[in-house]
């Protein structure tokens, strides 16, 4: 099977294609995009992989679906076009890394810059039907995304996991604490960080530190 990914994807993850289930879940993609108005565009379903090589990954940042509004989602879990109203979730984001860091906050919604810099910002499902959230959940992406998180684990050492909110924080079984390092914190979706569970958990500063522990060029939030 010829899936367009990044080339320093395809060893990593050639089995999966191969796989029954992968098979069967491209041809739903393929009918729900002929069917229905789908997010994100085809070119960016596999966005998150094209900008952020196997090799230069230093953080992992797990969402869950892509936003189903239009001209929203780019196929980085949290992030928005350019010129696209911030959704809540983001703007959370956004605002702890400003207490966080001492930042301003941007312009754009667009994380393309993180995952040029090493983050990998992954959902777990990839694509979407218009104003439809989960209606493509599961259809075998979660159990690609998985895979991916596993090799990930398997394949790196010292890559910093970021699991916010109790359904990235199920994937820990997936990665090796040993090996990686592990921040958890509340969702920041509105309900969950209007409870105190997301602001000042200070993820972004924490991953700094690591990452200069380890000699690494720090991300530039």
């Amino acid at each position: 099977m010829n899936v367009k990914i990044a080339d320093s994807w395809k060893n990593i993850l050639q089995s999966e294609f191969e796989k029954p289930y992968f098979k069967e879940l491209i041809n739903f993609v393929k009918t729900e995009y002929q069917t229905f108005t789908c997010y994100p565009k085809g070119k960016d379903i596999f966005a998150a992989f094209d900008h952020c090589a196997f090799d230069d990954i230093k953080v992992v940042i797990i969402g869950q679906d892509p936003y189903h509004g239009p001209n929203q989602a780019n196929g980085l879990c949290f992030s928005v076009q350019d010129g696209i109203a911030h959704p809540p979730s983001l703007i959370n984001i956004f605002k702890e890394i400003g207490t966080d860091l001492h930042t301003d906050y941007p312009q754009s919604g667009n994380l393309e810059k993180w995952a040029k810099q090493g983050v990998l910002l992954l959902n777990a499902t990839l694509t979407v039907r218009a104003h439809e959230a989960g209606s493509h959940q599961k259809k075998g992406w979660e159990t690609f995304t998985d895979a991916v998180i596993q090799k990930i684990s398997d394949k790196r050492e010292n890559v910093i996991f970021l699991l916010w909110g109790g359904f990235a924080k199920k994937k820990v079984k997936l990665i090796s604490g040993e090996k990686h390092h592990i921040l958890t914190s509340g969702h920041p979706s509105p309900l969950s960080a209007n409870r105190g569970y997301w602001f000042g958990n200070k993820h972004f500063s924490k991953v700094n530190h690591i990452l200069k522990s380890l000699d690494l060029k720090q991300i530039d939030w």
